[in-house]
């Protein structure tokens, strides 16, 4: 049997990669701290459920392969109040923003081109990429220069003639690190100077702490058929369920080509995107609120990491993950470990292995990203826990 080139260069997703270890690690009764997946806790606003419970119609019919209307106002009104007017033909609904990244990309992409990425970044970047042939150029950044990778030095070393967009996620994923608006403006001119296509991974917008708010790309003139914006309604609004997203941009001949895949997959959820249509009458304390529990989170993590010897990592700025470096020789091996030989009282922890988040072969190996979506109390034990089981991998 012959399988897909394409699909065997990709690899599993190091988020749920120990997902059958931990079930049987459940099946034995341990508790698992899973900081593996951005998976927030907090109460999805009771509009959404609402919406659900009160929704009646004698057919569940297909939606617009569009998107349906309520849902694609809500996203308009949602950045009327950022400053940027949008029309529904600037939008397409999408399952999640995952969707809506696969239609980009495979859009703009084709066998032996490349996209630049600064890394570590979000390995279903690199999977979504993968299938459509082309290949991820890595920008490489560290953590003792706070993952930063805005430079045009930096930047244009890695375009060539088979490149065709630059990818960013701001406020980053795994790193927490974002970028400021003269950074950001720097991204859409090296784009424009280069045709290239800058698409803008934005679904951690509200996720900010140092105080300032976000810009989108979307809010400077000048880039209109340049940039590509990805929207997600999974962390803003703690509904990771639903798979409602949103592709934006203002370059009709690629919303054309993305509507393609749009009418092929027939429509997203009808009900979950009439649900998340309701979460965006949210009120400004929603998102403040939210802002405060997980910096708080955040430093919590932070704190009980600097008390392990070895340790590596960077304050993030925003999102809600750490990226770090610990002392041992091998995250994807430490991780088997915790799951089947080891726990403390009956607790053990998942992360995601860093290996996946880095294209430069041998990079990340024992670098890890955990996301603070926990209690504080729970972040508190699960640093305490992984202090005990690195002492104890490594006296092996």
């Amino acid at each position: 049997m012959k399988f897909s080139s394409k699909i065997e260069r990709c690899s599993l997703s190091p988020m749920r990669k120990f997902a059958a270890v931990a079930e049987r690690a459940d099946e034995r009764g341990l508790h698992i701290f899973r900081l593996n997946i951005g998976q927030p806790d907090l109460p999805t606003p009771d509009s959404f459920w609402e919406r659900l419970r009160n929704f009646h119609q004698p057919v569940l019919s297909y939606s617009p392969s569009n998107g349906l209307p309520e849902y694609l106002d809500a996203v308009i009104h949602y950045y009327h109040g950022l400053g940027v007017d949008l029309s529904r033909e600037q939008l397409l609904g999408t399952t999640g923003g995952s969707e809506a990244l696969q239609m980009a990309l495979s859009a703009i992409l084709d066998e032996g081109d490349e996209i630049v990425i600064p890394e570590p970044f979000y390995p279903n970047y690199a999977t979504m990429t993968n299938l459509t042939g082309a290949r991820v150029r890595p920008i490489t950044t560290c953590p003792e220069e706070g993952y930063r990778y805005a430079e045009r030095e930096r930047v244009e070393a890695c375009i060539n003639e088979h490149t065709r967009a630059i990818m960013i996620t701001n406020p980053g994923n795994p790193t927490g690190c974002v970028i400021n608006r003269e950074e950001l403006k720097l991204m859409l001119d090296i784009a424009k100077e280069h045709g290239l296509f800058l698409i803008c991974d934005e679904v951690y917008r509200e996720f900010v702490y140092n105080g300032e708010r976000l810009m989108s790309a979307l809010q400077f003139e000048g880039y209109e058929d340049k940039v590509i914006v990805i929207d997600s309604v999974s962390k803003r609004f703690s509904a990771c369920g639903a798979r409602v997203g949103a592709l934006i941009s203002r370059n009709r001949e690629l919303l054309a080509h993305c509507l393609k895949w749009s009418q092929m997959r027939l429509s997203s959820p009808t009900v979950d995107q009439l649900a998340a249509a309701s979460l965006y009458s949210f009120s400004k304390s929603y998102f403040d609120d939210m802002r405060e529990e997980y910096m708080a989170r955040r430093d919590t993590m932070i704190r009980g990491l600097r008390k392990i010897p070895g340790v590596v990592c960077e304050v993030p700025q925003g999102a809600f993950y750490v990226m770090a470096a610990l002392p041992v020789d091998d995250a994807e091996k430490f991780q088997q470990w915790l799951l089947t030989e080891f726990d403390d009282h009956g607790d053990t922890l998942m992360f995601a292995a860093g290996r996946a988040f880095y294209a430069t072969p041998g990079k990340g190996v024992n670098e890890v990203r955990m996301a603070y979506v926990l209690e504080r109390e729970k972040l508190e034990r699960a640093m305490e826990v992984l202090a005990i089981a690195i002492q104890k991998y490594n006296a092996r």
